[in-house]
C-alpha cells in the first residue's frame, strides 16, 4: 500500500434555480432536465461505481434545497422522461439527415446518442423517477456526505437583514432533513460569498449609507444551525489576487468589470493544506472553514489550460438541430465552432482516463508541498459545481470515477468535509475577508449598475416582509397564514442570487430579469391584499384565485411560516 500523503476534500456543488413551472425552454424546466440527466444521474452511477460502502463518506455532495424542492414535485418525473423520449427522437431523424448528406461520421454518431439515452431512461426508471432517494443511498451506504446551502442560493452577504439571512439558512436545513431524514451538518454559500461581522449599510436602496445594523458573521448563523462546516475561497483567507472558478465558461462584461479588488498585499501566508475555525472580531463562531486550493480545483474547472479543454472532449457550444444533440469535440479550444472535427467515445474514454492519472499526480505533488508546514498530513479542498461534470464536461463523471479509483495507489484518502474534520482538527482560528468566488473576489457579478435596481427593490420587500411578518391578528386568520407564507416564497425566490448573475453574465439577461420582476410583483400584490384585509376589507374571489396559483406555481418550503416564526427573533441590531 502506498504511504499515506493526505486527504482529497471534493466538494460538489448542485443546483439549478427555480425554474419548474416557469417556461420550458432554453430556461424553463429543460434546464432542470438537462442538469439531471446530464450530471445527476451520471454522478450517481460514477460514485456508486468508483466507491466501495463505508463509514467514512469520500465525497461532500450539496444539494440545494430550491433543487431538491423541484426534483421532488410530481411533475419532475414526466419531465425527464418526455425529454429523454424526445431526445431519441431526435436521434433517428438526426441520423435521417446526416445520410442524407453524406456526412457518415455523424450518421454513426446517432447510435452513440441512443445508446446513451436509452441506458440514461432505464437507469431513471430504475430509480423509480426519485433522483433524492438516490443520492440518499449514497449517503446511506456511507460514500457520500450530504450538505446544503441557502434555500434559494441567496446571496447571504449582502441580504439586508438578519432575519433574511437566518430564514434562508433556517428553511435549508429543515427541507434537507425533510428530504433526507437528517438535518445536514455544513453548508455550501452561495457563490462562495462571505461576510465578517461589523457595522453594515446596505450598498443600494433608500435606505443605503442612512441605516446601519451590526451584522454577525456569516459563519455565526451558520454554526447556531449546526451547520459546522463551509467552503472559502483561498483570497479570503489569505488576500491578494482572486481567481475566479466561472471565468471560461461565463465571461464577466464590463458591467461588473470595474471596481477594486482584494488588496495586492498577502496576509499572512496561511497554509491552504488545512482547516480552520473562523470567527470575526467580536464575533464567537465555531464553524470551520475548507480552502479551495487553487492548485488542484483551477485544472479541472478551465477550458483554456485545464483537461474539459483537451482537443478530444465533446464540443459543448457547437449543437444539431433539431433537437440540440452534440455531435462534435473540442478539437481546438480556441477554434472556431466551424473547425470541428467529429467526436470519437473511444478517444474521449482513453483522454478522460488518462487526465484522472495526471490530476490524481497534480493532488498528490499539491498534498506534498504543503505537509511538511504542517503538523499532520495535508488536505486539498476541491469544490465544483456539479453541473461541471456531465452537463459542461460531458466525460467529466468518467473522470471523477477513474480518479477516485487512483487515489488510493497513490496515498491519498478521499473525504468529505465532515469526516475530515473529525480525523484532521481544524488549524488556527481565523477571521476571513469579505468577497466571493466570482470575477475580482468581491461582490461585483452580483451588485453593479446593471443590477442594483434588483437590489433596490429586494431591500424594500425585505423591509417590507418582516414588518408584514411581525406578531399580529393575521396569525389567527386562516387566509392571511397563508398570504404571510406565500410573501415568504416570493421573497425567497426573489433572494436567489442567479438573477444577479445571469443578468451580469448575459447568459440568460431577459429570463433573469422577468423572473425577478415577476415574484417581485406577486409580492407587492400579496402585500396589498393583507394589507387590505387586515384593513377589515373581505376576501375577494380574485384573492383567492391569485393566491391558489401563486401557490401552484411557487410551491417551494411548504412549512416556512413556521421558519418565519423562528428567524424573527434573530434581529439586526
Amino acid at each position: 500500500m502506498a504511504l499515506a500523503r493526505g486527504s482529497y476534500i471534493l466538494v460538489l456543488h448542485a443546483h439549478v434555480p427555480f425554474v419548474l413551472g416557469h417556461g420550458r425552454w432554453p430556461h424553463g424546466s429543460d434546464w432542470l432536465t438537462e442538469a439531471a440527466i446530464g450530471s445527476y444521474l451520471p454522478l450517481v452511477g460514477a460514485l456508486g461505481r468508483a466507491l466501495a460502502p463505508g463509514e467514512r463518506a469520500a465525497v461532500t455532495i450539496d444539494l440545494s434545497p430550491i433543487l431538491c424542492e423541484q426534483m421532488a414535485h410530481p411533475s419532475f418525473q414526466s419531465k425527464v422522461d418526455e425529454f429523454l423520449r424526445r431526445r431519441l427522437e431526435f436521434a433517428a431523424e438526426n441520423r435521417a439527415h446526416f445520410e442524407r448528406s453524406g456526412e457518415g461520421d455523424l450518421a454513426d454518431l446517432t447510435g452513440f446518442w441512443e445508446r446513451v439515452y436509452a441506458q440514461t431512461l432505464e437507469q431513471f426508471g430504475a430509480l423509480d423517477g426519485d433522483l433524492l432517494r438516490a443520492f440518499g443511498l449514497l449517503a446511506e451506504s456511507g460514500r457520500a456526505e450530504l450538505v446544503t446551502t441557502a434555500a434559494t442560493h441567496g446571496y447571504l452577504p449582502l441580504l439586508g437583514r438578519e432575519e433574511s439571512v437566518d430564514l434562508q439558512l433556517r428553511a435549508a436545513r429543515e427541507a434537507h432533513r425533510r428530504h433526507f431524514g437528517t438535518p445536514p451538518e455544513g453548508a455550501w454559500l452561495p457563490e462562495c460569498g462571505y461576510r465578517p461581522r461589523y457595522e453594515w449599510t446596505p450598498p443600494a436602496g433608500p435606505q443605503a449609507g442612512k441605516v446601519r445594523r451590526r451584522r454577525r458573521g456569516i459563519e455565526e448563523s451558520l454554526a447556531d444551525l449546526g451547520l459546522g462546516c463551509f467552503v472559502t475561497d483561498a483570497h479570503l483567507l489569505r488576500g491578494g489576487e482572486a481567481i475566479p472558478a466561472h471565468r471560461d465558461y461565463y465571461p464577466t462584461p464590463r458591467a461588473a468589470a470595474a471596481g477594486a479588488e482584494h488588496p495586492p498585499h498577502r496576509r499572512m501566508e496561511r497554509s491552504l493544506g488545512t482547516s480552520y475555525v473562523v470567527a470575526s472580531r467580536g464575533g464567537g463562531g465555531t464553524a470551520v472553514a475548507f480552502v479551495r486550493d487553487p492548485a488542484v480545483s483551477q485544472q479541472v474547472w478551465s477550458r483554456e489550460s485545464g483537461y474539459p479543454g483537451g482537443p478530444w472532449y465533446l464540443e459543448f457550444h457547437k449543437k444539431h438541430f433539431p433537437g440540440g444533440i452534440r455531435y462534435w469535440r473540442v478539437t481546438d479550444p480556441r477554434g472556431g465552432l466551424g473547425s470541428k472535427a467529429a467526436y470519437d467515445p473511444v478517444r474521449a474514454l482513453e483522454a478522460a482516463t488518462g487526465d484522472a492519472a495526471r490530476y490524481a499526480e497534480v493532488i498528490g505533488r499539491t498534498l506534498d508541498a504543503e505537509t511538511p508546514r504542517l503538523a499532520g498530513a495535508a488536505q486539498a479542498c476541491a469544490p465544483f459545481d456539479a453541473e461541471l461534470f456531465g452537463h459542461w464536461w460531458f466525460e467529466g463523471p468518467t473522470f471523477l470515477e477513474e480518479l477516485l479509483r487512483l487515489l488510493p495507489s497513490q496515498g491519498i484518502t478521499a473525504e468529505s468535509m465532515g469526516r475530515a474534520r473529525e480525523s484532521h482538527p481544524p488549524g488556527d482560528r481565523v477571521g476571513l475577508l469579505e468577497g466571493s468566488w466570482g470575477e475580482g473576489g468581491d461582490h461585483r457579478v452580483w451588485l453593479n449598475r446593471e443590477t442594483e435596481w434588483t437590489w433596490d427593490l429586494a431591500y424594500a420587500a425585505e423591509e417590507e416582509f418582516w414588518a408584514a411578518a411581525a406578531p399580529g391578528t393575521w396569525e389567527a386568520h386562516p387566509f392571511l397564514r397563508r398570504v404571510v407564507a406565500q410573501m415568504a416564497r416570493e421573497l425567497l425566490l426573489m433572494q436567489s442570487s442567479d438573477w444577479q448573475f445571469l443578468i451580469t453574465t448575459w447568459a440568460a439577461r431577459n429570463y433573469a430579469e422577468s423572473r425577478f420582476a415577476e415574484h417581485h410583483a406577486h409580492f407587492n400584490r400579496l402585500r396589498d391584499t393583507q394589507n387590505r384585509i387586515a384593513r377589515g376589507y373581505p376576501v375577494q374571489r380574485e384573492d383567492e384565485e391569485f393566491l391558489a396559483g401563486r401557490e401552484a406555481q411557487d410551491f417551494a418550503f411548504p412549512d416556512v411560516l413556521d421558519h418565519v416564526a423562528e428567524a424573527r427573533e434573530v434581529k439586526s441590531t
